[in-house]
């Protein structure tokens, strides 16, 4: 294994795979390098000397400039480099770029016509797949996310339930207002038709703004042997009357089989938290190579993390399927960006800290690495917050960087997995499977507990064939043989994005 990575042929700085100390010799593109600092593993040095305000070239694109001369071979990062955003940028369309992102997808796509894999999955009655049959209990109000839990504990005990059962808790449905409040309500929407739940039980108070007549409504027509509903103030004893709904769709779900379905039905969500600088080495280019085969076997991915695409929207711009695609990117962008700024925010304050411990140095860094989740493929289609998925292949989803928040809306969206990178370790899951990426072995190693797949392997092993072991393990996963971490932790919850008063 080499001890320092030039990533692209037009970088001016080398990442260290491990590290390096004042002294040590290193070689880059047939140069030697005695090194003037230490440089954590990681963290970039430089490969020429930087005069102030030199741009600083990673992945073959800028992440930001000088703050002072930086001799080749020195320590690169956040306290000697600054960001280039602003909160205005302008972007282009070159509709031939984007038309050779198309051509490079279809000879992709070749490999896979007549030879996609199949999972073991359920067949739902409106044409979608589940890969988990598990009994979902949707409270529409805060208040009553302790009965739920009560009705939770109770099924998960008493009840044969493939998947189990799970509440997924919240603080509001009530004392919200206009937009805010009907954002709540399409994402709670939106989880009762989730694949991934064989039946739900929702449960209100019956005084709250989220009324239930009006958020039946809003679901719409469902399977009234699976899809039940309660309203807690009716009823002389809720939680005798909650077991009754319970063991009624229980007993429902015991009909479902899985079946062998090709796996151009699987939906795939992509996340990174606790980024370091192994993230857009290992990791998120191993999910970006799933992405790319994913979306040509005819599947769908989704991508998020609006805030962390800043610095590198271009490159997905570059690969709009037609002219109305990159232009609702480009809202989105913008409309995030305005966001920060109606918030007296800048649209650059990030990466966070332990990003930094880890290596990334400025937004430009730290997105740059992310977007890789996205591989290569075309961008199908732009989707709106608590919007449900319509188009097949790379989907762009506004939502926050926070991790919780924006796993919420990859489910809501209607997900059946995410694939959540990580550098640093994180134990958190979202209510579908979430397969946890390390981005280097030593975290892989520590926090097994957590880790699911091992991308830091990429640095001894060759990538195809790592990546075909990727996608046969997800496969494994959506077909029921695996349990993530998350799942055998009991690890899931929701997190909706709140903007709005509070009554």
């Amino acid at each position: 294994m080499e001890n320092i990575l030039k990533i692209n042929e037009l970088d001016n700085v080398a990442v260290a795979i491990v590290a390096l100390h004042k002294g040590d010799v290193v070689t880059v593109d047939g140069r030697t390098y005695t090194l003037r600092t230490d440089v954590p593993a990681g963290h970039k040095m430089s490969l020429i000397d930087l005069k102030k305000e030199d741009k600083v070239i990673k992945y073959g694109y800028p992440i930001g400039a000088a703050k002072e001369d930086i001799p080749a071979a020195s320590h690169v990062h956040a306290f000697n480099i600054h960001t280039l955003l602003s909160e205005s940028a302008s972007y282009t369309y070159d509709e031939k770029i984007a038309q050779g992102y198309m051509e490079q997808f279809r000879e992709k796509q070749k490999k896979w016509e007549n030879n996609v894999p199949t999972i073991m999955a359920y067949e739902r009655k409106n044409g979608d797949i589940g890969i988990r049959n598990a009994l979902w209990i949707v409270p529409t109000v805060g208040c009553v996310n302790r009965i739920s839990l009560a009705l939770e504990n109770w099924a998960n005990s008493n009840l044969d339930i493939a998947d189990g059962c799970h509440v997924w808790t919240h603080q509001f449905g009530c004392s919200q207002m206009g937009s805010d409040h009907e954002t709540y309500r399409r994402i709670l929407a939106d989880l009762v038709h989730h694949p991934n739940a064989g039946g739900v039980l929702v449960i209100g108070l019956g005084c709250e703004n989220n009324t239930m007549a009006s958020f039946k409504e809003l679901v719409g027509p469902v399977d009234e042997s699976r899809i039940k509903f309660m309203v807690c103030q009716d009823e002389i004893d809720e939680l005798e009357s909650g077991r009754k709904l319970l063991a009624e769709i229980a007993e429902e779900m015991k009909k479902d089989k899985r079946t062998a379905v090709s796996m151009s039905r699987l939906k795939v969500g992509f996340k990174c938290g606790g980024s370091d600088g192994f993230s857009g080495i290992t990791g998120n280019p191993l999910v970006g190579r799933f992405c790319d085969e994913l979306c040509a076997m005819g599947g769908t991915a989704v991508l998020t993390e609006v805030p962390e695409m800043f610095g590198a929207e271009q490159i997905l711009m570059n690969r709009a399927v037609s002219r109305e695609v990159f232009e609702q990117t480009v809202e989105l962008i913008n409309n995030f960006k305005e966001y920060f700024t109606s918030h007296n925010q800048v649209v650059y304050e990030n990466p966070s800290p332990g990003n930094k411990a880890g290596g990334i140095s400025t937004l430009e860094d730290k997105s740059l690495g992310c977007v890789q989740k996205g591989g290569r493929a075309p961008v199908t289609a732009v989707v709106k917050y608590a919007d449900r998925l319509q188009e097949k292949g790379l989907n762009l989803l506004s939502g926050p960087g926070n991790d919780i928040v924006s796993t919420t809306a990859q489910t809501a969206a209607g997900v059946h997995m995410i694939l959540f990178t990580t550098g640093r370790g994180t134990p958190l899951g979202a209510p579908v499977p979430t397969v946890k990426v390390a981005t280097n072995s030593d975290l892989a190693k520590r926090k097994a507990n957590w880790i699911d797949f091992n991308a830091g392997r990429a640095l001894t092993e060759d990538v195809n064939e790592l990546t075909g072991a990727f996608i046969q393990y997800l496969a494994r996963v959506a077909s029921g043989e695996e349990k993530t971490r998350n799942e055998i932790n009991g690890y899931s919850e929701i997190s909706i994005f709140k903007d709005g008063v509070i009554l």
